[in-house]
């Protein structure tokens, strides 16, 4: 079993990165959501029968949402327990599947030397710096996504069972399906970002020996930001995400309702559901 920073929620499975219950987090009025129910992550392909297990008797697993897109499926299929739903909702914008997917920089298979290789390498590419930059606003704007998370929260409320949502390292389109649940969860912001910003801990190996890299090859702050961005996340990228939200729909709220299509009534189920 691998070991496991103190204080994140993260849950130990064995070949499941970057995994953590979202229970026992405190939204607006003092409720708490339900430990073992929610629950976000990196992809399932390398998920071991004991990660199954918890998923199955911890969890009570009943709906998986993989938020990846086509390419990066084919490459590392989810193992999926015996019963559960399976959805894909790819939720990253065309412009920016082709764009990262012209470079190879959608941070699949972060560990492979090939990959490691490539995303260093990229690091020095104006194109995919303004490309990591763009990202959280291209997503919170493009239509399509918004469509698809709305799918995704509700799905979530039809659950049976438990929820568990990912992308490839569970940290960029998990993060946002993340703190869209907690918003309509009722959560307040500090407290989506604080949990936006665990991914740091758990990839931060990664992105020290990736920042290494690229100082050992002449980088600077342009190179390291990109590397902390695809390797980790930018707090400050998703916070321009949430600012963007704010001006343009007047809050979470409106943009959960409006954007998403996820109604006042069904954040109150949701919030019964869920809530303690």
């Amino acid at each position: 079993m691998r070991e496991l920073p103190s204080g994140t929620r993260n849950v130990p499975f064995e070949g499941i990165e970057n995994a953590r219950d979202l229970g026992g987090l405190r939204m607006r009025g003092g409720n708490v959501i339900r430990k073992d129910m929610l629950i976000r992550s990196g992809e399932l392909s390398r998920a071991t029968d004991g990660d199954l297990k918890i998923l199955s008797d911890r969890f009570m697993l009943s709906d998986i949402f993989d938020f990846r897109f086509d390419a990066e499926v084919e490459s590392a299929r989810d193992k999926v327990g015996d019963g559960v739903r399976y959805t894909r909702l790819s939720t990253l914008p065309e412009v920016l599947v082709n764009g990262f997917s012209d470079g190879r920089a959608d941070s699949e298979k972060i560990k492979s030397e090939d990959f490691t290789a490539q995303l260093v390498s990229f690091a020095f590419n104006p194109k995919a710096q303004e490309l990591s930059r763009q990202m959280y606003p291209l997503t919170v704007s493009d239509t399509t996504s918004q469509r698809l998370y709305g799918e995704f929260l509700r799905g979530v409320l039809k659950a049976e069972g438990g929820s568990l949502w990912h992308c490839s390292q569970g940290k960029d389109r998990a993060g946002w399906g993340t703190a869209f649940l907690l918003a309509a969860l009722g959560a307040e912001r500090g407290t989506i970002v604080e949990d936006f910003a665990l991914s740091n801990i758990s990839y931060a190996p990664v992105v020290e020996q990736l920042s290494e890299k690229v100082l050992q090859k002449g980088g600077g702050e342009n190179e390291l930001r990109f590397i902390r961005s695809m390797a980790g996340v930018s707090v400050e990228n998703f916070e321009r995400g949430l600012d963007l939200i704010d001006e343009r729909f007047g809050g979470m709220d409106v943009y959960i309702e409006k954007a998403l299509g996820f109604s006042s009534d069904m954040k109150k189920q949701l919030r019964i559901k869920y809530l303690e």
